[in-house]
């Protein structure tokens, strides 16, 4: 693998400057980000020493509310003329910013545009693809990636003598005895992104015609409507009704509250909420891999990616495009994805920087701090790098809507995946006539 140091990548792009005089101008680029707290002030920090380590670009990161918010704005502000030189775009969103005609400057050409290194290779699996198109060209940079894994807490499991449970068939001859224990033995969040997508890659399924929808917006289709899917929700909601799992409504953290508390045992969540975890919880916990259907067959797979990209948006002058390409060397660099991962949790999404922080004994120190990336690395299928679905974000609207219902008895498992696969069908449509 071919890494030269941040250092040096600095050095070698310094003579892209065009004036050799000691004082000169530095480009402006913008970067805006839906990252919020303490993730805000690590994006700024990160900028900060971005901007100290050369005198050829001057960065400004932009927080512009959340994912749905920062998209919003970036396209109007793209229409416009005023677009910013970075945007970040969330996993529900990619199909849309990629799909907008002319509105982004793919990562990789931007890359190699500038002279800088580039090997998808170097990058994760679960990550590298996810972005790309049809052709595996990395058109946005992985930036927040996570995935989806089991957090337990120890002390719960040693009460009811259980282990944490690799299958859904474990989860259901041990959650009784949790139940006897005294908790609620699992709580989840984001059920289109765990209990939807991430259970169409853990078990090898096709989520959508034409190649999970990367082959084009036009004729694709979900195929969410499925013996295996229908058969986990059945599952779920005897679960529910035999206070097995415990539901608190769409909000994220809402599910998460009762495990960060010591009420749950389990919770499925982010593995980018371990730094949060490590700070909120009086217990000590730990992480397993999702779980999967051993009666799948081929179940097993590894999952793929959540979280968020950063995409250069086009129409930029080439000395602002080459900074981006140096500002994307920097971010990509051991040093500074280790500093991420540390810091946030998120997986570092090269195996450099994966490398590096084996190296340094971050995982034996924190030993469910690598179950995201292990996970990833799992071996795939057909249908686990991903998706590509335009108007998503409103399609997973339609998916939270109607597991509400089967939660709630409105609607039976049957009647809520019809709906699911009618209006969802209806959106890709619409996208598809959008963008083509």
């Amino acid at each position: 693998m071919s890494y030269r140091t941040t250092a040096a990548r600095i050095v070698a792009f310094a003579a892209l400057a065009t004036t050799s005089t000691a004082s000169f101008a530095a480009t402006e680029v913008s970067w805006w980000h839906a990252m919020g707290g303490r993730l805000g002030e690590v994006v700024n920090e990160i900028s900060a020493n971005y901007n100290a380590s050369q005198d050829v670009c001057q960065l400004t990161p932009v927080y512009k509310g959340t994912y749905e918010e920062t998209l919003t704005a970036g396209i109007a502000a793209f229409r416009a003329g005023e677009q910013p030189n970075i945007i970040q775009v969330f996993d529900a969103g990619a199909a849309t910013i990629i799909g907008a005609k002319g509105a982004v400057t793919p990562a990789e050409d931007l890359l190699k545009d500038a002279g800088a290194d580039f090997d998808i290779n170097d990058y994760i699996a679960g990550v590298r693809y996810f972005y790309a198109d049809t052709n595996g060209k990395m058109i946005g940079m992985p930036f927040n990636s996570s995935t989806p894994i089991l957090y337990y807490n120890e002390e719960a499991l040693n009460k009811a003598g259980v282990q944490p449970p690799k299958t859904w068939e474990e989860f259901e001859a041990i959650a009784p005895k949790l139940k006897e224990a005294g908790y609620i033995p699992l709580t989840q969040s984001h059920l289109p992104w765990i209990f939807t997508e991430n259970f169409m890659s853990r078990h090898d399924l096709p989520f959508a015609t034409n190649a999970n929808g990367y082959e084009g917006a036009e004729g694709t289709e979900i195929l969410v409507n499925n013996d295996a899917i229908k058969a986990h929700f059945s599952k779920v909601k005897e679960w529910l009704d035999q206070d097995l799992f415990a539901w608190y409504g769409t909000g994220w953290a809402d599910n998460q509250k009762p495990f960060q508390e010591g009420e749950a045992a389990m919770w499925l969540g982010s593995s980018g909420s371990f730094g949060g975890l490590m700070k909120a919880t009086e217990f000590d916990f730990s992480a397993t891999y999702l779980p999967y259907w051993a009666s799948v067959h081929e179940a097993g797979t590894n999952t793929f990616i959540g979280g968020a990209a950063l995409f250069a948006m086009s129409g930029k002058p080439k000395a602002e495009n080459d900074c981006v390409a140096n500002f994307y060397s920097y971010l990509t660099s051991p040093e500074v994805q280790y500093f991420w991962h540390k810091e946030t949790g998120y997986v570092p999404i090269t195996n450099a920087a994966y490398e590096l922080a084996q190296q340094d004994g971050h995982y034996e120190r924190f030993p469910a701090a690598e179950i995201g990336i292990q996970q990833l690395t799992l071996p795939g299928g057909e249908n686990t790098k991903g998706y590509r679905m335009g108007f998503y974000v409103q399609i997973r609207d339609v998916m939270n809507r109607e597991y509400g219902k089967i939660f709630s008895g409105e609607a039976s498992v049957e009647e809520a995946f019809d709906t699911i696969e009618e209006e969802s069908n209806k959106l890709l449509g619409r996208f598809a006539k959008t963008s083509g």
